[in-house]
């Protein structure tokens, strides 16, 4: 079973990742943060390292959903490899911080990679309104987040959107987190927990 987590930057993706795989015994399986060597650099200049990280993600992701499928193990997985090619890669170009022959580049990578994987069995799309997100994000206080702009989590929100709307690869949830905080109030993890075993019962 490879359950997987999605949603903006702040969104509570990691935080619902380690309490689901608290609560169902699953192995979670985390975005690649801490030990990212672009991720720095490309909050200081987009532009130049924009390409550079997302094929770093790109490739890192491959890996993990491959893993996760020999495996054969119950995974949660904290971030899809779809939401780097239909949100921030996409994102870059629209903006001008990827070029389009970079970004022609990586649409190919992604299309022969995505050939070669299954999507997760449950998809769980965590949605959050920009003040959520922000809110999150300086909560945390990572010092490589502090220059994201509003503008650009709003960006990055409407493609989350169009790309749920169109999602069709398998289950699909839907949770809006705006109202809840699941790390804190053991009811509203309950509440999503609900709304998982009504979505994986007929799964296992």
């Amino acid at each position: 079973m490879h359950i997987a987590v999605a949603g903006n930057i702040g969104s509570g993706k990691t935080t619902l990742t380690r309490l689901l795989a608290k609560h169902y015994k699953w192995k979670p399986n985390f975005e690649d943060v801490d030990d990212n060597p672009y991720l720095n650099d490309f909050y200081d200049d987009m532009q130049r390292w924009s390409f550079n990280l997302q094929i770093y993600f790109l490739n890192s992701r491959f890996n993990q959903v491959v893993s996760i499928r020999r495996s054969g193990d119950n995974v949660i997985q904290d971030r899809t490899i779809y939401e780097d090619a239909h949100i921030f890669a996409p994102n870059l170009h629209s903006m001008g911080l990827m070029s389009t022959r970079d970004f022609t580049n990586y649409e190919s990578l992604f299309t022969l990679m995505s050939s070669l994987i299954e999507p997760p069995d449950l998809l769980i799309y965590l949605r959050a309104s920009v003040p959520t997100l922000v809110s999150q994000i300086q909560k945390r206080g990572r010092d490589y987040e502090k220059s994201i702009r509003i503008d650009y989590l709003q960006r990055l929100n409407e493609r989350y959107e169009a790309w749920i709307d169109s999602y069709k690869f398998g289950n699909l949830l839907i949770v809006e987190v705006d109202n809840l905080n699941f790390s804190e109030k053991p009811s509203d993890l309950r509440y999503v927990v609900e709304k998982i075993d009504a979505q994986i019962h007929g799964l296992f």
